[in-house]
C-alpha cells in the first residue's frame, strides 16, 4: 500500500549542530535577528508542515529546549557536519518521513515540505533535494526514515559530503527557482546585516512579526 506523504507522516529537523566559525564559532541558530532567534523563525514555519519538530544542537541544549522541541545532539564526536544531524534525526524518529531545514534560513516557505513531497512521489524517489535554480541546496531535503542504515554506514566509514550519499539513492530534485529568498542564509556578521535589512522589505514584515 502506497504511503501518502502529508504532514502526519513527516517529522522535521531543524540542523543547528555546526560550528559557524564564519560567525566567530558563535551557536548561529541563537545568533538575535531582528531580536529573536534565528531558529525561531524557521520553527515557526516548519511547525505547520509536519507532525513534530525535533532540534539537532551539539551545545546549548537546554536553551533549544525551551523551544517545546525534543533537542537531540550528534551520535558522532565533534562537529561532523549537516549528515551527522541528518542521521541522528533518523534514530529518532518515528515517522515514515524526515523533513531537514537549516537553522539559519529565515525564509523557508510554508510549502516546503509540501513540494518536497510531491517530487518525491512524482519520482519514486527516496530523498528529494531542493534546487535554487543554479545549484542543489542539500540541506533543504526530504528523505525516507528507512534510509538511516545506509547513513549511518556512510558515516562510519568517514563519509561527510552529502552529495556522495545522495548519489547512493534515487534522488529527485525539487524546483524553488521561483523562491530564491527560501536560500538566503547566514554565515558571517555581514550576511546577517543583509537577512535583516531584506526582512525590514514589506514583503517580508509579516512573517518577521510573527510569535
Amino acid at each position: 500500500m502506497k504511503i501518502v506523504i502529508d504532514s502526519s507522516t513527516v517529522t522535521g529537523v531543524i540542523l543547528a549542530g555546526g560550528e559557524a566559525r564564519r560567525m566567530g564559532g558563535g551557536d548561529k541558530g541563537l545568533v538575535p535577528l531582528a531580536g529573536r532567534p534565528m531558529i525561531e523563525y524557521v520553527l515557526d514555519v516548519l511547525r505547520p508542515q509536519v507532525s513534530g519538530v525535533l532540534i539537532n544542537a551539539n551545545r546549548n541544549l537546554e536553551t533549544y529546549a525551551r523551544l517545546g522541541c525534543p533537542v537531540i545532539a550528534d551520535e558522532f564526536p565533534g562537529f561532523n557536519g549537516p549528515l551527522a544531524g541528518m542521521a541522528s534525526a533518523l534514530r529518532a524518529v518515528r515517522t515514515p518521513y524526515l523533513a531537514t531545514v537549516p537553522c539559519d534560513s529565515p525564509f523557508v516557505p510554508a510549502d516546503l515540505v509540501a513540494r518536497l513531497a510531491a517530487a518525491l512521489e512524482q519520482a519514486g524517489a527516496d530523498i528529494c533535494v531542493a534546487h535554487n535554480g543554479e545549484r542543489m541546496q542539500p540541506v533543504f531535503s526530504l528523505m525516507r526514515s528507512n534510509l538511516i542504515d545506509s547513513l549511518l554506514l556512510f558515516l562510519k566509514r568517514g563519509g561527510r559530503k552529502i552529495d556522495q550519499w545522495h548519489a547512493g539513492h534515487r534522488t529527485a530534485i525539487a524546483d524553488f527557482s521561483d523562491k530564491p529568498e527560501t536560500f538566503m542564509n547566514v554565515n558571517t556578521p555581514d550576511e546577517l546585516r543583509s537577512i535583516e535589512l531584506a526582512m525590514a522589505k514589506p514583503s517580508h514584515a509579516r512573517a518577521g512579526s510573527q510569535s
